[in-house]
């Protein structure tokens, strides 16, 4: 498994209640983007229609050799998940205070896939918390590096 890029937010902005992993519908050029790296899932979000799954506002950057078939950079593209899965994260998102979000993108084998995650976004003091057990953390590392030597 080779991970290509990270939501690096999702961790402080939301608290992650359950992760799921889910093929993308990628066209060939796209395909040749993400593994050159040129992908990003900040700013992305997954909405349910009519059954199925689909990723907004995901950036793939247009592959250089492309031809003159150019895919829009931040279209929106097909999630793969079993019908099950996406019943429930509908009924999930519809009835209560949660969001479906990208974790992750990575290659299993030769295929792309992305993690996402049911999320439930925190609040101001929540991440007040967040900040500070990362900084007792750092600090504690800091301590136990210096002590060893």
């Amino acid at each position: 498994m080779k991970i290509i890029t990270t939501n690096k937010k999702a961790h402080f902005e939301y608290f992650i209640l359950k992760k799921f992993d889910a093929g993308i519908n990628l066209q060939g050029s796209e395909v040749k983007s993400v593994r050159a790296g040129f992908v990003n899932i900040n700013d992305s979000f997954v909405l349910f229609r009519n059954g199925e799954a689909f990723i907004n506002n995901m950036f793939i950057k247009n592959y250089e050799k492309t031809g003159n078939f150019k895919p829009d950079e931040r279209r929106t593209r097909k999630l793969l998940l079993h019908k099950s899965e996406i019943i429930s994260l509908s009924s999930k998102v519809a009835e209560k205070g949660l969001t479906v979000i990208p974790l992750s993108v990575y290659f299993d084998r030769k295929f792309v896939k992305i993690e996402i995650g049911l999320c439930k976004g925190k609040l101001l003091h929540d991440k007040r918390e967040t900040i500070k057990k990362r900084d007792e953390e750092r600090s504690l590392k800091r301590e136990l590096k210096a002590s060893k030597f």
